[in-house]
């Protein structure tokens, strides 16, 4: 079974989910790499590997979800909650631009008492700035459709009206509704995050697509987790790129030892494998390390992502990396690779 998929992965052919499992499983590590690797190099043949200067801002961390992973979220009765004044996120973008940045990454909480126009005025804010804005991932856009009482698609018109260019895959975890009821229970189910992006894709807007691995769900689950992202990819083709990173443990409700790097690697070597019309993988430096981040980039990653510039989620669960863009043409050029600075639809600068 093992050689029957090894021949059609170098030949170019589509694995199913069982020989995914299987690969998952019992696969040898250096093996696994060497297919990954040859993947990588059938879609990208250049030895280059991309990286993009942005910011992720959290314009506030109050949320009703309460998921059991995260660790920066604040309950609203709490009172130690905020919500970014115009005047802070404006000096926030002022010095992402500064260093070379192109994008603002944009995320938050799901607060219960901001409207839809407050999304929208925020915005409109940022791109008098001239700046890209890859802003609000799935559960975000539920949550927006929730609180104005609007379908989904008239809210993601409003927000493209409004300036928004492209979606993070955030909030995708596992997307499996068993994993989701008992991690996040009150979040988007995983129908409506696909049914987020589907749409995102139908309007025009580019995505990416994510998968936090590590917690309660087991490998069949996250094989299942990769064939609901290349399906839709087959019906759309708006993904730009699939980041996998492990689950960090600290300061959460979830109480499992973190993934070790062996593990994440296997991860990402099925991911480059098993989503065969995704034409970028990233690796995660920021959960992994530069050096893990360096063995990625054998594993079938050809992105490393971005400078982070600011970074409070994973931070919050008690692991920091940093990065400025210098260090990371050198990581990149170190492990033999040339280094190039992109943007989100990965058209290089």
């Amino acid at each position: 079974m093992l050689e029957a998929a090894e021949e059609k992965i170098l030949e170019g052919k589509r694995i199913n989910a069982g020989e995914a499992l299987l690969l998952l499983k019992e696969e040898d590590i250096h093996q696994l790499a060497l297919l990954a690797q040859n993947v990588r190099f059938q879609k990208n043949p250049q030895p280059i590997v991309t990286y993009v200067i942005d910011r992720n801002i959290n314009y506030t961390n109050i949320c009703i979800s309460g998921c059991k992973f995260c660790a920066y979220y604040c309950s609203p009765e709490n009172g130690s909650g905020y919500v970014l004044t115009m005047e802070e996120l404006g000096k926030k973008i002022e010095e992402t631009k500064k260093l070379g940045g192109t994008q603002i990454l944009l995320q938050g909480g799901l607060h219960p008492e901001l409207p839809l126009e407050f999304y929208e005025d925020m915005l409109r804010f940022i791109k008098g700035f001239g700046i890209h804005c890859h802003g609000f991932s799935p559960p975000e856009i539920v949550h927006f459709s929730s609180v104005s009482g609007q379908p989904i698609r008239e809210v993601l018109e409003r927000l493209i009206d409004a300036g928004l260019d492209s979606i993070p895959g955030g909030g995708a975890e596992i997307l499996v509704d068993e994993v989701r009821s008992r991690i996040a229970p009150r979040k988007a189910s995983a129908q409506e995050w696909l049914e987020v992006m589907e749409t995102a894709h139908e309007l025009g807007l580019r995505t990416t697509a994510t998968m936090m691995f590590g917690h309660v769900e087991t490998p069949e689950q996250r094989i299942q987790h990769l064939q609901e992202l290349r399906d839709l990819q087959d019906r759309t083709g708006g993904f730009t790129a699939f980041i996998p990173w492990p689950f960090q443990p600290g300061n959460t409700a979830i109480h499992v030892m973190p993934a070790t790097a062996f593990e994440y690697l296997r991860m990402l070597a099925i991911s480059r494998i098993f989503l065969d019309n995704f034409q970028n993988i990233q690796a995660s430096w920021v959960t992994q390390g530069y050096k893990v981040a360096q063995l990625a980039l054998y594993f079938g990653a050809n992105d490393f992502g971005s400078t982070m510039i600011e970074e409070n989620v994973v931070a919050a669960a008690g692991v920091s990396h940093r990065l400025s863009e210098a260090e990371i043409r050198k990581h990149i050029s170190d492990a033999g690779f040339k280094p190039r600075q992109r943007l989100m639809d990965y058209t290089l600068v």
